[in-house]
């Protein structure tokens, strides 16, 4: 049973790892790039606004929840080390939570809240916004990659378990 439970979580992270992976892509090569071509005060409004709705029960679930489960196989991971697959399994979950997770939480979620704080017409907010383009952008392009990563470590580890 517990096996049954394990994979299923496994699983579980390996699709949410995947789901995030998607989401900052898609930042990376298109939002961001399409904000940074219109006015300033139109780009912040518009990412303010992003910022808002996207903190919404699904994306949650998604994002911290898959935090949860990498943490959680990690420590399983480190736990059945001599299990075919564990060192990815561990390499996946560790790529999510601190390249993704982490990352989101210390780098990009600051921003985030500078940008919401400035009034989009402001002489101010254009600075910001030119700053914000570019370092928000290159920590969303560390997001993508190890959210990828994760995911594709994940998948490694879920193979070599089934073939184990």
């Amino acid at each position: 049973m517990i096996e049954a439970l394990l994979l299923g979580l496994r699983f579980a992270a390996a699709l949410g790892c995947g789901l995030m992976a998607g989401l900052f892509f898609a930042f990376s090569v298109a939002v961001m790039g399409a904000l940074a071509r219109i006015q300033p005060p139109e780009g912040i409004a518009t990412m303010q606004s992003i910022n808002r709705v996207i903190l919404n029960p699904l994306f949650l679930a998604v994002f911290l929840g898959t935090a949860m489960l990498c943490l959680l196989l990690a420590l399983t991971s480190l736990w059945r080390w001599n299990e075919a697959g564990a060192a990815y399994m561990l390499a996946g979950a560790l790529f999510y939570f601190v390249g993704t997770f982490l990352v989101t939480m210390l780098f990009n979620v600051p921003l985030n809240n500078a940008l919401d704080a400035a009034t989009p017409a402001s002489a101010d907010a254009a600075r910001l916004w030119a700053d914000y383009l570019s370092t928000w952008t290159a920590w969303n392009h560390v997001r993508s990659i190890t959210s990828f990563a994760a995911m594709a470590a994940l998948m490694g580890g879920l193979y070599l378990q089934a073939r184990g």
